[in-house]
């Protein structure tokens, strides 16, 4: 006869792991910046370089990207099902000029078109997609907040790409663009009876970094108000920097619900670092 004790033990054994979420968030600079080694690589060279990587750390059940290229969307969701034997849907946005036109990807290097520069969000499994734009300059590049709602998991995942605080892009006092921004992303991200996680590239510094302008931090700090974000250091509000020795990617998920956070230091595909994080569903 087996003791109680024994029971209690084999039970313990037996109980399922905590269900868990691994996000990522990339800046893959593969647009229009020619410093950087992914700038006209084909959609085919995109899918092997993004999702090489991830597929080597993971894979992530959610990817945020930015500066990716519309065209490459499709190649890469088929990349990720080939590699991964998951079924894999790609949501993709892309900017526009301020006079309407597409904000193109830099054409590949052999003058085949990429689409235009855009935010994706890339997730394992079924999901829906929805696009809300965010306040920007009228004299530079439209912004929006990509969110998936995946139903399987009870997740709304918004990534972003912020207005940057450079002369031609949010360039008055006060960063006035990116704390609007960052105001309507709050908003715009939180759903009923879904569980939140949001992040990307937010142009700003964290508000204890001591870095950035003081403008950029005081942005980003209702976001800390209302989340946990994954590379926080206790009380403080920052992290290991992502870009050129300053934080400006960021993953938020519901406070107390951060697993594991890892920035990937030895990435040189991008002047980005990606982020990963784990968190409790």
């Amino acid at each position: 006869m087996v003791g109680p004790v024994l029971l209690l033990v084999a039970g313990l054994l037996a109980a399922p792991a905590r269900a868990e979420l691994s996000v990522m968030t990339w800046n893959v600079c593969a647009g229009t910046n020619s410093a950087c080694p992914l700038y006209r690589a084909s959609p085919l060279e995109l899918a092997q370089s993004i999702g090489g990587y991830a597929v080597k750390n993971g894979p992530p059940d959610v990817i945020f990207l930015q500066e990716f290229c519309t065209g490459a969307a499709g190649t890469l969701e088929l990349w990720l099902e080939q590699r991964t034997g998951r079924n894999w849907t790609i949501g993709s946005w892309g900017l526009t000029s301020h006079d309407g036109t597409p904000y193109a990807c830099h054409p590949d290097r052999l003058g085949r078109p990429r689409g235009a520069q855009s935010i994706a969000v890339a997730v394992a499994g079924d999901a829906t997609f929805e696009t809300d734009p965010l306040p920007a300059p009228p004299w530079y590049v439209t912004r929006a907040v990509l969110c998936a709602t995946v139903p399987a998991r009870k997740v709304r995942a918004c990534g972003t790409h912020l207005s940057s605080g450079r002369a031609d892009d949010d360039r008055r006092p006060g960063a006035p663009y990116r704390t609007r921004q960052i105001r309507r992303l709050l908003e715009i991200a939180a759903k009923p009876g879904l569980r939140t996680i949001l992040g990307g590239d937010l142009n700003v510094s964290p508000p204890d970094s001591g870095y950035g302008s003081a403008a950029g931090r005081r942005a980003v700090a209702p976001l800390y108000r209302a989340y946990q974000e994954c590379d926080q250091r206790g009380a403080r509000r920052t992290g290991r920097q992502t870009r050129e020795g300053k934080k400006l990617d960021y993953l938020f998920a519901p406070k107390g619900t951060v697993r594991g956070c890892r920035v990937a230091k030895d990435v040189t595909l991008s002047d980005h670092k990606p982020v990963h994080v784990k968190v409790a569903l």
